[in-house]
């Protein structure tokens, strides 16, 4: 008995379909819709919709988190995984909104190896077995700013991704052993390009601070300047695009 009530309401909000106020938001906001095929965009719908009732979204700072709030974010973290199978973000169980600008205290670590008490602001973080954080000003700045390349949400569902083999590495569990390999080695030259000061400026140079935020930056630059990625790094574009099975050059300009 205990639960039933809520998972009864649970499947009547999904039987309902995806609401048509969510559809007008998104729509003015993600011009990538247009260019899902009927199933994809079914399954992002469907997939947006259970984000948004199957997460606690927790507001910090005595923030206000509204439904267009959460149904932004979700609606991005779906289509980061709209090519992989079914709960490729399972582990996302609560986020946290701030409404801005998030400082981190306490002793902590950006960079392996080294450690610092420092205050540090950041804009977003996925705290490992923990949720994920985004200043809300952040999110809403990269949805209105496409042309500068940067997708927190992006960014930090990468890192689940990453880390669903229990280890920050820049590699997510990959079966397919050939994408593996090419994979490793794709990433591993781009990399090192990123660290040399040789990319010619796809890829954020904050991928140079290991493996994991090479990952994570080099998925933001996949979606968000797909051309330019595959034309400075075509062989890491395209384990990118085998790994997320996506090809976002269809929605986006040259």
């Amino acid at each position: 008995m205990f639960g039933s009530r809520r998972r009864r309401e649970r499947a009547a909000l999904l039987q309902a379909g995806f609401p048509a106020e969510w559809s007008e938001w998104c729509d003015r906001w993600f011009p990538w819709i247009g260019a899902l095929d009927g199933d994809q965009r079914l399954r992002w719908e469907r997939r947006t919709h259970e984000m948004v009732l199957d997460t606690s979204w927790e507001p910090a700072r005595g923030f206000e988190i509204t439904d267009e709030m959460a149904v932004t974010v979700a609606a991005q973290a779906q289509l980061l995984v709209l090519g992989l199978p079914d709960g490729a973000l399972g582990a996302v169980r609560a986020v946290v909104l701030h409404p801005t600008t998030i400082v981190v205290e306490g002793e902590h670590s950006q960079v392996d190896g080294v450690v610092s008490d420092d205050p540090t602001p950041i804009l977003g973080e996925a705290v490992e077995h923990g949720p994920l954080l985004f200043a809300w000003d952040e999110v809403l700045h990269d949805v209105e700013h496409p042309e500068e390349g940067r997708n927190v949400v992006l960014h930090e569902c990468a890192h689940v991704l990453d880390a669903a083999d229990g280890v920050y590495d820049g590699t997510p569990p990959i079966t397919d052993p050939e994408l593996a390999d090419d994979w490793v080695r794709a990433c591993t030259e781009a990399y090192h390009a990123v660290v040399e000061g040789s990319d010619p400026g796809v890829v954020d140079p904050y991928g140079g601070v290991n493996p994991a935020e090479f990952m994570a930056v080099a998925t933001e630059a996949y979606f968000c300047e797909p051309h330019a990625l595959h034309r400075a790094h075509p062989a890491l574009s395209d384990v990118l695009g085998r790994y997320y099975g996506l090809d976002p050059r269809r929605w986006s300009g040259a």
